[in-house]
């Protein structure tokens, strides 16, 4: 994949790390959208604070790149609270996950992105350590083994995964407050993206605002990411103001149409309707046809495909439907599609199935 292809990635980069830390948004006032969420988290806030005591338990769930690092971080801030921060891949022993909670003090938020991913004797500690603040850990092997109680401060656990079917019952249940992120809807996205501009030093105007939002695909980190390109193309080739004309031009240069398809999404169309007349056709078979790995399309394409209304998943194979066929310009064959497909401007509306 080339540079281009990650444009409209939900999922972060190294480069993307710097910036996405200067415009987070630092209390739940200042976080764009998910009113829900957000009201329901302050109520578990302010009432923990009232009782002088940690918050339940956190679990936030939904697809990459909608805020859950920065709620978490807004958690330990309302909380007046350090936060520490780690990965379910990064905690591989149960002695790891050990070392971190014996080192949090009193009311510290626990950061665990990825939380499904955390290996299977690791979650086992982390239940005691989210009941009862107790772990034991294990010294030597064999018939000598012994199980040391420690005690550990009293915390709150902030878990994050964008697969919430793969956690387990016991620690789903573990979690006394649970909230799923929805993507944005475009007017909550351009309001983020003057709040960023704004912060950048980045002139914007009403409608350069929309056109990047329409082709953010609901999402805020790519907004952002996106933001940051047509500045670029505004400051070389413009004269610095992100206006409408100036950002279809410059996404126009970074491979993004219209909806908010790049290259890859429309090479994994075209294959479909050009190789295999629309399908259906396996994923192996389509993931050759367009020179990617199986879960690189089933990850990274398919998802927004699927949302967008232009890919079905059905039991033969990969469909493309006739939205895609009209997508890309041609003419879909009669009497072949037989199911509805939403129009983009409804794509990312509040009522909007999630996938």
């Amino acid at each position: 994949m080339s540079d281009t292809d990650g444009l409209v990635s939900a999922y972060v980069s190294d480069a993307d790390r710097d910036v996405e830390a200067t415009v987070r948004p630092r209390r739940l006032a200042e976080f764009i959208a998910q009113d829900r969420v957000r009201d329901q988290l302050d109520l578990l806030l302010q009432g923990a604070m009232r009782r002088g005591s940690p918050p339940d338990h956190i679990l936030l769930s939904g697809p990459p790149g909608l805020g859950k690092t920065s709620l978490a971080n807004i958690v330990a801030a309302e909380l007046g609270a350090g936060i520490r921060v780690t990965s379910g891949p990064a905690i591989e022993r149960s002695g790891d996950l050990a070392a971190i909670l014996t080192s949090l003090a009193e009311g510290d938020v626990l950061f665990i992105d990825e939380i499904h991913r955390i290996a299977r004797p690791a979650e086992e500690l982390l239940y005691s350590a989210m009941e009862d603040f107790r772990v034991d850990v294990v010294v030597g092997k064999g018939p000598g083994a012994t199980a040391i109680p420690l005690d550990v401060e009293p915390f709150t656990l902030v878990g994050a995964t964008t697969r919430s079917g793969l956690l387990t019952g016991p620690m789903r249940d573990r979690f006394g407050f649970v909230a799923h992120l929805d993507f944005y809807a475009p007017a909550d996205l351009e309001t983020l993206l003057h709040r960023s501009a704004r912060i950048l030093g980045v002139p914007i105007t009403a409608d350069g605002a929309a056109e990047i939002a329409g082709r953010s695909r609901g999402t805020p980190r790519i907004a952002n990411r996106l933001l940051r390109r047509v500045r670029d193309y505004a400051e070389v080739r413009a004269d610095g103001v992100v206006t409408l004309g100036t950002a279809r031009k410059a996404l126009t240069v970074y491979d993004v149409d219209a909806l908010g398809l790049d290259r890859l999404d429309r090479a994994v169309l075209t294959a479909l309707v050009d190789s295999f007349r629309g399908g259906p056709v396996g994923l192996s078979t389509l993931a050759v046809a367009v020179g990617e790995q199986p879960d690189t399309v089933e990850e990274v394409c398919e998802p927004f495909l699927v949302r967008a209304g232009l890919l079905a998943r059905t039991p033969r194979g990969r469909v493309a439907t006739e939205a895609a066929w009209r997508h890309l310009g041609r003419t879909p064959p009669n009497g072949t599609f037989g199911m509805d497909v939403p129009s983009a401007p409804d794509l990312f509306s509040q009522d909007a199935d999630q996938p």
